[in-house]
């Protein structure tokens, strides 16, 4: 009984001791965020906006009026510096701008090419950014794409996509990858990026998720499946360590939302000078499967 009335009056004296503790954030001013990439065989892709507030409600007007309209872009290939020309295009609540090569100046039209360094500058506000990538050479390939059916559902609409993947020897391959169904756009993996510390130098069989679209709510039931019917496409990236680094952190930053058990993290960018973002290159293989009903 003594026990119990201790135990009693420890209890009392932890919960009059809970206090509710209110976080209050600090003002920041907007930042420029940078989303920038280059591929071998297509023009570089600059998207411009400013940040957010962390607390902000967020609209399609609110995301329409943070793009950037009056930047300066170039991009240099280490021999010529192309000056990048602003364009925009349809979306689901608007328009998105980003800056590009003119494909009407042929003297001025810049593509990616495997093996080659770029570095983008971005002057905004008598503010200079820059950074650099590189598409790397086509060095980890997909060998080979195949279905099968859903282990003990053979009858399910829904299967699986396999692929064999050879790396080459020696540590530093990173890649990202991207999947299409049938004709909607390409969606990165919910885990999109890999190095190769387990399968340096190795030939591997691998399932290949479809890739989801972040802005809706993703379907478990369905998730990482194609259909019977489906012509499913596969781009394999080749990327270089800072590419890989931001989208490992930043998917990370992603899942972590809404988890108050997960440690916080930054999101690691290779733009200077205090912006947001990250200036990535591309080396891609496509391989594309019919899926028979």
């Amino acid at each position: 009984m003594k026990k119990l009335v201790l135990g009693c009056f420890f209890l009392l004296i932890f919960m009059s001791c809970e206090k509710t503790i209110k976080i209050k954030t600090n003002a920041t001013s907007p930042k420029l965020v940078v989303d920038a990439q280059i591929e071998n065989d297509l023009p570089p892709r600059v998207i411009l906006s400013t940040s957010i507030g962390y607390y902000d409600t967020i609209d399609s007007t609110i995301l329409t009026n943070s793009f950037i309209h009056d930047a300066t872009v170039t991009i240099s290939d280490g021999s010529k510096t192309y000056l990048l020309k602003e364009f925009k295009i349809s979306a689901a609540k608007g328009f998105v701008y980003f800056y590009s090569s003119d494909p009407s100046v042929s003297s001025t039209y810049l593509t990616g090419a495997f093996g080659k360094s770029y570095q983008l500058k971005v002057t905004y506000l008598n503010q200079v950014y820059s950074a650099t990538t590189g598409i790397p050479d086509l060095t980890k390939k997909i060998d080979s794409i195949w279905w099968k059916p859903l282990k003990n559902y053979p009858d399910s609409p829904q299967v699986v996509i396999m692929a064999t993947v050879s790396d080459p020897p020696g540590l530093g391959n990173y890649i990202r990858y991207f999947t299409q169904q049938n004709s909607r756009p390409f969606f990165p993996g919910f885990n999109s990026v890999f190095d190769d510390q387990i399968v340096d130098g190795k030939t591997y069989s691998i399932q290949i998720d479809k890739g989801v679209d972040r802005n809706q709510k993703i379907d478990r039931a369905s998730y990482g499946f194609f259909l019977k019917g489906d012509t499913a496409t596969i781009k394999l990236c080749d990327i270089d360590k800072a590419t890989y680094d931001f989208w490992r952190t930043w998917e990370y930053a992603f899942q972590s939302i809404g988890n108050p058990f997960s440690s916080p993290g930054k999101v690691i960018g290779n733009i200077d000078n205090g912006a947001l973002g990250a200036f990535c290159g591309y080396a891609a293989q496509y391989k594309t499967l019919i899926i028979p009903k």
